[in-house]
């Protein structure tokens, strides 16, 4: 157990705390209880509609998102923390618009924030002093927007995105579990979205089924990051030039008018990702992709998934015969999988030139 503290000097070492948490970078600090609450509930339910797809350590580890004393014995809050994380890079609605170019998230521009966050946050739980703490980003199985909606940090709105009334949703969020009992944020109040349904109308695949409800297997952030087969075939033509993430919700959401460019300079763009031909990205050999996506969150799908959502973003793209010539160049290096996107993408190119040339 900790050392029993008074309220005034909990009170004290939650004032500090978020000023800690300012000097590592951190836009917001929040406390709130280690109870799900309804949060839990909603898991469950869309659990049960299978909208979890592939993720199946979703389900598996269910158990533990329900209780923080399961993954933490003694946890009595759990403190939310914010990163903005949008960086200074090229118009991304104007990428979206270039069907020649590669739509890359702008949270996977620059380095890898599990890394980053992780570190900051460990610095932050060592200054606490309790006896019971541990940071997570990610990389455990926590509530997080369930808990950062409880500790402060926003609400979660209709894209299932955590939104904050002065910042938008471009951030990163991250956890740490302690034993101390600090004094509780109150919640910001919820339902901010109004009558508003940019989101659900402009998801490209409509994967918000629902106000508040994801089918993550409709999802191009899903389709492309986690899924590890084929992508189903109706869903290609939606996807347009997105290869890696969607942030199509997030671009008509009009709380993001009042986001922050990040100060982290980690999050900048690397190797101008954020305005690339899809042909350039997707003529890389593997050799140059392992080099080009060192530290980056790209690097976790691995070169065939690659090739696979870069091959659709081809097939989407009006008829070029150098887009012809690079899928044939690159078809003998695809494993299966990938080859069948390739073999879609030249079917494409193929008809998109025949339907140009019988006009």
């Amino acid at each position: 157990m900790s050392k029993v503290l008074s309220p005034e000097a909990l009170a004290d070492l939650a004032t500090q705390l978020k000023q800690w948490g300012k000097e590592l970078g951190f836009a917001h600090i929040g406390i709130g209880p280690a109870e799900p609450s309804h949060h839990a509930e909603r898991l469950t339910q869309w659990l049960a509609k299978g909208f979890h797809g592939e993720m199946h350590y979703m389900a598996e580890r269910e158990s533990l998102r329900r209780a923080p004393e399961s993954l933490l014995p003694g946890t009595l809050r759990v403190i939310s923390a914010r990163m903005d994380y949008r960086p200074e890079a090229s118009d991304a609605l104007q990428i979206l618009k270039q069907a020649d170019k590669a739509y890359i998230s702008r949270y996977a521009l620059g380095r890898d924030y599990h890394k980053l966050i992780r570190k900051r946050l460990a610095q932050l739980a060592d200054r606490l002093g309790g006896q019971q703490q541990r940071a997570f980003v990610d990389s455990a199985p926590v509530l997080e927007r369930g808990f950062a909606e409880q500790a402060g940090l926003g609400w979660i709105g209709k894209n299932t995105m955590l939104i904050n009334s002065r910042a938008g949703s471009w951030f990163f969020l991250g956890e740490i579990y302690t034993d101390l009992a600090l004094p509780i944020d109150p919640p910001q109040e919820s339902g901010h979205c109004g009558s508003c349904q940019a989101c659900l109308d402009d998801c490209p695949t409509q994967a918000i089924v629902a106000p508040y409800q994801v089918d993550a297997r409709r999802c191009i952030s899903y389709l492309t990051i986690e899924l590890k087969g084929a992508i189903p075939e109706d869903l290609r033509p939606a996807m347009g030039n997105r290869v890696f993430g969607c942030d199509d919700c997030q671009l008509v959401c009009p709380w993001n008018k009042f986001s922050q460019l990040t100060s982290e300079p980690d999050f900048a763009p690397r190797h101008q990702l954020d305005d690339r031909e899809l042909l350039d990205l997707f003529l890389w050999t593997e050799e140059e992709f392992l080099s080009r996506t060192a530290g980056s969150p790209i690097r976790r799908i691995g070169y065939q998934r690659w090739l696979r959502n870069l091959a659709v973003g081809l097939g989407n793209a009006p008829f070029n015969p150098d887009i012809v010539a690079g899928l044939k160049k690159q078809r003998p290096q695809a494993e299966p999988m990938a080859a069948e996107h390739i073999d879609w993408a030249l079917a494409r190119q193929q008809h998109t030139d025949t339907l140009a040339h019988s006009h």
